[in-house]
């Protein structure tokens, strides 16, 4: 039997004794009162789950007291049984003011017992609603506070959805957009969303420039589940071509089942266009250095070398200088001047790129250049003759004022240099030592369409080379020296 707790309120004690046995009898806890004082400390000290209240009360009537129990939010749905005469205007009386049963002696025990235990039951049966109707109730406003808070956070995605800057989309598998924000369709330049998924039915074959972009990008996903920052040419609506970076993820449910792909997209073509024209400038600026410097030597200086100096021990170097090109000049324009210094200079330049020889400088209507720097190589007096034989040869094209053709002195010699590079910014590769300044003395007291060079190079290229012994001249800072006419190649027979 459930542990019930019953009240007894009455004055006769020979009824309280009579219903005291019949409830010990079958096992219900009872407490027994008097009066009307002190009832409510019976309910805060324990539970009670029946009160059985005499019509007779010492300062009082049993009625009184039912109905102050049914007023009471704490006791009124506790069940009550009033306990009087066998007199119907009592039994009408007490089910008026509120009681749920009526019991009169004498008392038969199976009686009181099923009249007791109905109304427990009942009662019992009510809480257990009641609890169950409170945790429903509870359950209902718990689960309308996850219902407003998804609202809550649907809308504020849909505000992020709808004003993000950035292009927002879901597409389906097969191509087609479930869903897009403006700003993506303001990237493609269409009017509205709708207008974009409308317009666009397969992104495959509708969107991308190049074909199987699409494709490509899919199989990727399927590997690995997401892409960042793919970059791809797609159309717009008028058909104009714009650049894009896709940030794309598969979503699945929680089995692990695609359900659709959704993405980013900015619009990149301005950044694009910058980073080409950085390029374009970047690769002209390689151009330019490289044009001024040798190509190892620029590429050191991009690679934030700060200072270059070098010294190489086996080093051609080749001074050549226009005859009297002053005196012409003053018979022509400056655009003129310029135009043939670039002419002739221009075929040097063609002419020591075919040797693998380095450009070092022009100074007014002199060149310079050398050989074996700043790659060594073996052969570099071998190639510096045969680049000054076919620059007194290029002459013949390059007439003068009066009809006839300019004249070059060209001087050689070889031997170590120290090199670098100078200048903070505009660079200059140069060549200093007694090597460089013997090769220029070379020139300047050598004769017109003739090339002088010293025994240095003469004893490395006697046996392949067609010399003529000039003599002894004066070099400054040297003295006297011995110096040769190279006057061409020798010919094997």
């Amino acid at each position: 039997m459930d542990e019930y707790i019953l009240l007894i309120i009455h004055t006769d004690h020979s009824v309280i004794q009579s219903l005291s046995q019949v409830l010990a009898q079958h096992g219900y806890c009872f407490q027994v009162a008097d009066s009307l004082n002190g009832e409510s400390l019976y309910f805060k000290e324990s539970t009670i789950d029946l009160v059985l209240i005499g019509i007779p009360l010492l300062d009082a009537n049993g009625y009184e007291l039912c109905q102050k129990f049914k007023r009471d939010r704490a006791t009124r749905d506790v069940p009550i049984i009033m306990v009087g005469d066998d007199i119907p205007h009592q039994v009408a009386k007490a089910f008026e003011v509120g009681a749920s049963d009526y019991l009169s002696a004498p008392f038969h025990a199976e009686e009181v017992i099923a009249r007791i235990q109905n109304r427990l039951n009942g009662y019992r049966r009510r809480q257990q609603l009641s609890q169950q109707n409170a945790l429903l109730l509870q359950e209902v406003r718990e689960r309308k506070q996850v219902e407003d808070a998804l609202r809550q956070t649907e809308e504020k995605y849909r505000r992020i959805f709808e004003n993000a800057t950035e292009g927002i989309f879901q597409t389906a598998e097969d191509g087609c957009y479930i869903s897009v924000n403006p700003a993506f369709a303001q990237i493609y330049s269409y009017d509205s969303p709708d207008d974009l998924m409308q317009s666009i039915t397969d992104v495959g074959k509708q969107l991308y420039v190049q074909p199987k972009r699409w494709d490509e990008l899919e199989v990727y996903l399927k590997q690995f589940g997401k892409i960042v920052d793919a970059e791809s040419e797609v159309y717009c609506k008028d058909g104009s071509k714009i650049w894009i970076s896709e940030t794309i993820r598969e979503v699945c449910d929680v089995d692990g089942q695609f359900l659709y792909y959704e993405g980013i997209v900015h619009d990149i073509t301005e950044r694009r266009r910058i980073e080409m024209e950085l390029r374009q400038q970047r690769k002209q600026a390689d151009r330019l250095l490289v044009n001024i410097l040798p190509y190892q030597i620029a590429m050191r200086l991009k690679s934030g070398a700060r200072s270059i100096a070098e010294s190489f021990d086996d080093v051609t170097v080749l001074f050549a200088d226009l005859v009297n090109f002053t005196v012409a000049s003053g018979q022509m324009s400056p655009k003129q001047i310029v135009n043939l210094l670039n002419d002739i200079f221009s075929t040097f330049d063609r002419l020591a790129e075919r040797h693998g020889l380095e450009k070092i400088k022009t100074i007014g209507d002199a060149y310079m250049l050398a050989g074996g720097l700043p790659i060594s190589r073996p052969d570099h007096a071998d190639a510096a003759a045969l680049m000054a034989l076919d620059m007194q040869q290029a002459m013949d094209k390059f007439i003068r004022p009066d009809g006839t053709p300019f004249q070059l002195r060209i001087g050689l010699n070889t031997g170590p240099v120290i090199a670098g590079v100078i200048g903070v910014r505009k660079f200059a590769y140069d060549l200093w030592g007694d090597t460089v300044n013997i090769a220029s003395r070379m020139e300047t007291t050598g004769l017109p369409e003739r090339i002088q060079v010293t025994p240095e190079i003469y004893e490395r290229l006697k046996n392949r080379f067609v010399f003529e012994p000039r003599g002894t001249i004066i070099v400054k800072g040297r003295g006297e020296m011995e110096s040769y006419w190279l006057e061409g190649r020798q010919h094997t027979i």
